[in-house]
């Protein structure tokens, strides 16, 4: 059964004709709700019911994103919530996606934890005539115009970005690339990014699955089988982390003898600017709860929506301040 908020949206999409287009960018296991908002959702004045899925609570930039989310999607915003972290595991999500389906809510947002192995459930969702918010990362999937709108970094622009930085100021660099969740859009993305501007440096790739203890031992790895590295482009600060320690741990000095180059630019990336162990940090805004929240709503009311909401971002190099850092939000 369709709710009349639904109908509106499937109503605008006919008329509009959107396109699929594929653009790229925590805690234990949970579900709840807020406050009750009857079926209805937003098209008889209760709360949106809005099913969320979280693709895990792998690095501090996942934390600070699920805090801003739930942080916006409350009751006194309209909101009734059902947030389930999925532990960076595809069937987890799958599981929560059909859960969700099942409990007939208004909105289906999620993060997925990679690009592909999405149709059937997407197509399921549809079926339901439930819209899609995308939140993050992307999907590749064959099903026609399977989300609403995705909200998230542009992250083939954070990889061009840092490759852009490679090419000014280490010009001659032996770069090892540790690489994030392999199949997932910021993967996939800052690869493709990075790589177009100075792929002919690379030396090796690993994937460091964007946590600290993981990019760690892939570092390790790395300086034994790649001795040439003068660079590191990692994926996310909390591998670039862990690549500081396997760095010290062999003796060298991270941001002097091997140069780290990072996307994120959470408040402990940023320590390590300070600390000159990072040499550039790409940002990546997790704290973009309030767009989605304002996304969500109109998605719910059936108005127009862009497909596509980047979120605005820069990027820091050494001249950055501890005064800078301690007012770090995340």
């Amino acid at each position: 059964m369709f709710h009349a908020s639904r109908r509106s949206f499937l109503s605008a999409v006919a008329a509009t004709g959107v396109a699929l287009t594929l653009a790229a960018c925590g805690g234990s296991a949970e579900g709840g709700t807020g406050s009750g908002g009857d079926a209805g959702g937003s098209g008889d004045g209760g709360a949106i019911r809005v099913g969320y899925s979280q693709l895990g609570a792998e690095s501090g930039w996942r934390t600070a994103n699920t805090e801003s989310v739930k942080a916006n999607l409350t009751a006194e915003n309209g909101f009734d919530l059902t947030f389930v972290d999925a532990q960076q595991k595809q069937e987890n999500q799958i599981k929560a996606l059909r859960d969700f389906v099942a409990q007939d809510v208004d909105v289906i947002a999620f993060s997925p934890v990679v690009e592909t192995g999405w149709d059937d459930v997407l197509q399921e969702i549809k079926d339901a005539g439930i819209p899609v918010v995308l939140v993050d990362r992307t999907v590749d999937t064959t099903v026609e115009d399977p989300y609403v709108t995705h909200i998230g970094s542009d992250f083939k622009a954070e990889g061009t970005k840092a490759g852009e930085w490679v090419k000014a100021n280490a010009a001659d660099a032996k770069i090892f690339e540790l690489q994030g969740t392999l199949g997932s859009g910021a993967q996939v993305d800052r690869e493709e990014g990075f790589d177009a501007v100075v792929g002919s440096q690379v030396v090796g790739k690993a994937s460091g699955n964007f946590t600290r203890a993981e990019g760690r031992t892939a570092t390790e790895a790395a300086l034994q089988a790649y001795p040439e590295t003068t660079l590191i482009f990692t994926h996310n600060d909390d591998m670039g982390l862990g690549a500081v320690e396997a760095i010290e741990a062999a003796g060298k000095t991270p941001g002097t003898d091997i140069q780290i180059v990072s996307v994120d630019a959470v408040r402990d990336g940023l320590q390590a600017l300070v600390d000159k162990k990072f040499n550039y940090v790409v940002e990546c805004n997790p704290a973009f709860g309030d767009q989605l929240a304002e996304l969500i709503k109109k998605v719910a009311a059936g108005e127009d929506v862009p497909k596509e909401t980047v979120v605005e971002e820069t990027a820091f190099d050494q001249t950055i301040t501890q005064a800078e850092v301690d007012a770090r939000p995340y």
